[in-house]
């Protein structure tokens, strides 16, 4: 008995110790940064585990190990990205995503300008499932088009690529973006060239296009290779990381006060019909065009993204630019429309099959869209890629869920 004394003592003050909430064997453990930024999600509040009193330890005729004192719960962790900080040297700042290859961020983003009708001779198009960020609007008639951000991944082709519109004037400034197309009328010209982005713009005679050669009209047969178009930035010594103004907030997990949306209609006056079916299995959006499957020509998969933010905004008549004249004829036949993505608007952002209601701002020309809630949060979006509809304010019911 005598000599087991001494270990029934230890044990009898360690137990002591641990019941009183006295830390015997480890010292304090600080939070880790991702803990903290898990701790910092607006829509949850964390368990409050550091005052909780220990629980009772069983007494033992044996020694305790070194294990025993120093055992606690591993709290999940939950990734929010909401300051330029949080995404490191490894994050793409467009989609949350970590980037097998960081030297990709060092680049400038390229935004292309890429067609949308008629369906015939340009679907599928090739590069938009390889876009981090996709912005689809109406151009005449309201037929869309799309200016893709290109900028983490390395689309092999983009195309058919087409003309620039008034707003082309706006997306390459809000991601310092280079710009490339086929080429515009004399006043979106105008306002391209006396852009800040001016000295980046890569008309259809630089380096990096060509032609397929389809058996189809010519103004669809235009394509580009965005490798040739950064190295030609490279020589240009244009190819530069770029220096966002403002930040996007992206979540792992989504933010309170959404309502369950599994499909989405949105309606560009029946001249263009896009679909997104959200997807449990992936949390991905599916994407449907004029009822079809839209698909991505590269891959042969189905389009699909993370995020789909519907952008409400005016749309303007400008009647002092002319966008078609016919062969032969002498007068305008369609004007450009002016699409104000700037200030602020109504917003429709949708996530993990939830739609949240809120408000788009760009408050200065190199400010990129960010979006907040009623009581002027950031909505942050789900890691990965977004598209956004750019509706007009004057089109009736554009957008229907389920």
């Amino acid at each position: 008995m005598s000599k087991r004394f001494p270990a029934v003592l230890l044990l009898t003050i360690l137990v002591f110790l641990v019941a009183c909430g006295q830390d015997v064997a480890t010292p304090t453990s600080q939070p880790t940064p991702t803990e903290q930024v898990a701790q910092a999600l607006p829509t949850e509040t964390p368990a409050a585990t550091a005052t909780a009193p220990a629980p009772p330890v069983a007494t033992s005729t044996t020694e305790p190990t070194a294990t025993a004192t120093a055992t606690a719960t591993a709290t999940p962790t939950r990734l929010l990205l909401m300051s330029p900080e949080d995404f490191g040297d490894d994050r793409n700042p467009l989609t949350g995503e970590l980037v097998e290859d960081p030297e990709a961020l060092q680049r400038r983003p390229i935004a292309v300008k890429i067609s949308n009708s008629p369906a015939e001779f340009v679907r599928p198009q090739s590069g938009l499932s390889q876009a981090d960020l996709v912005f689809e609007h109406a151009t005449e008639g309201p037929i869309t088009r799309f200016t893709a951000i290109i900028y983490s991944q390395t689309p092999p082709d983009m195309g058919p690529i087409r003309s620039g519109r008034l707003i082309d004037a706006e997306i390459p400034q809000m991601y310092d973006a280079a710009f490339a197309y086929s080429g515009a009328s004399a006043g979106v010209n105008f306002k391209l060239f006396n852009s800040p982005f001016s000295n980046r713009v890569l008309r259809s005679d630089a380096p990096g296009y060509y032609r397929t050669g389809e058996d189809k009209p010519f103004e669809h047969t235009l394509y580009g290779t965005p490798q040739t178009w950064w190295d030609y930035l490279e020589e240009r010594e244009l190819n530069r990381p770029p220096q966002f103004a403002t930040q996007l907030a992206f979540s792992e997990e989504p933010p309170a006060g959404g309502e369950a949306v599994s499909h989405i209609n949105v309606n560009y006056q029946d001249r263009m019909i896009v679909d997104w079916e959200y997807d449990e299995d992936s949390g991905r959006y599916l994407r449907w065009a004029d009822g079809d499957e839209h698909v991505d020509r590269n891959t042969g998969e189905q389009i699909s993204a993370a995020n789909v933010v519907v952008v409400f905004a005016l749309h303007q008549v400008d009647f002092g630019i002319c966008e078609y004249i016919p062969i032969g004829g002498s007068e305008c036949q369609a004007f450009s429309t002016e699409i104000q993505v700037w200030g602020q608007g109504s917003a429709m952002i949708f996530r993990d099959g939830q739609l949240y209601e809120g408000t788009w701002r760009r408050e200065q020309p190199n400010h990129m869209l960010t979006f907040y809630d009623a009581d002027d949060n950031p909505i942050p979006l789900q890691i990965g890629n977004t598209f956004f509809q750019v509706v007009a304010l004057h089109y009736v019911d554009p957008v229907t869920v389920e």
